[in-house]
């Protein structure tokens, strides 16, 4: 993508972050948060990312100009409150998509947390939807499934192409859950687990998300398109932190719980019918995300 005008909600988060700097190389692209935290701002500006004050809960985009060629919605609320949460995750995507009506497309990230948990099976987009993060997050779920809809109707109303995408476990150099499991091994704290089979995933690398940014954009379609976006190799919790502790010399602890999230494998067919697969073994991610943030304890174990 060059040469476009982009707008990117929740610039700072964990998979915002790498998107945003990597477009700014060569398109003008603008970020809108609530940025608390300053140097996160600053550091997206020397990026060359246009930063502007913004709290999505509110839905007020009247400072923002209407010309994007793009938006990418990747922010998330989770603070627990269900008038905060539908606010942000939902109400505000609808009136965002009425502000920007004009764009070429509309990529609206949604989570693989929409699939109900009753049994092991990969989930097609076509599988039951349900409360899945209760245990952990009580508003995500169904604050997330709103979101979905509100992107459908809006995608028809406004004659506005779209693409659902659900997100299954990112991870990078910028963070994700497995590298909170990695500073849990680090501090001793053990890892809470579901009962019974191993919980199974499908992680997917910051390099393939940026990558395929532009191919789920030209995916964008009314009615609105829903796909999975995640990686194509089925990953159990147990393994990346079994594999991660090898790297740091740290062995997990883990430590079953009923209020423990289940696993949530994708199926990645759809995915790789529209916008290809994905590149990055799950092994060499890992690895690399333990040398971007305790490179000397990946060097002691070789």
């Amino acid at each position: 993508m060059r040469g476009s005008k982009i707008l990117i909600t929740g610039p700072t988060g964990q998979v915002a972050a790498p998107i945003a700097r990597a477009l700014a190389a060569d398109n003008e692209v603008w970020g809108i948060a609530r940025f608390t935290d300053a140097a996160a701002r600053e550091s997206l500006q020397q990026a060359g990312v246009r930063c502007e004050t913004v709290n999505l809960a509110d839905g007020d985009f009247s400072g923002l100009p209407t010309d994007f060629d793009y938006v990418l919605n990747l922010a998330v609320a989770k603070s627990g409150r269900w008038d905060k949460d539908l606010g942000a995750n939902a109400e505000a995507v609808g009136l965002l998509m009425a502000h920007c009506r004009s764009a070429k497309a509309f990529l609206h990230c949604s989570s693989a947390a929409v699939y109900d948990p009753p049994d092991d099976e990969p989930r097609t987009e076509r599988a039951a939807l349900g409360d899945n993060h209760k245990p952990l997050f009580p508003t995500y779920s169904i604050s997330k499934i709103a979101g979905e809809v509100v992107v459908r109707t809006m995608s028809r109303a406004l004659g506005l192409p779209a693409i659902i995408a659900r997100l299954n476990v990112p991870y990078g150099d910028n963070g994700g859950w497995p590298f909170f499991h990695m500073e849990m091994m680090l501090g001793g704290i053990p890892i809470p687990v579901p009962p019974g089979a191993p919980a199974v995933y499908n992680p997917i690398h910051e390099d393939d998300i940026v990558a395929m940014i532009p191919k789920l954009l030209a995916a964008a379609s009314v009615p609105a398109t829903t796909i999975n976006w995640c990686g194509e190799q089925a990953v159990s919790l147990q393994q990346w932190c079994t594999y991660i502790g090898s790297l740091i010399g740290v062995e997990p602890v883990f430590e079953e719980s009923t209020q423990a999230l289940r696993g949530n494998p994708t199926d990645s067919t759809r995915m790789r019918e529209l916008i290809g697969g994905t590149t990055v073994d799950w092994q060499d991610g890992m690895r690399r995300m333990v040398s971007t943030f305790h490179p000397e304890l990946l060097g002691a174990t070789g």
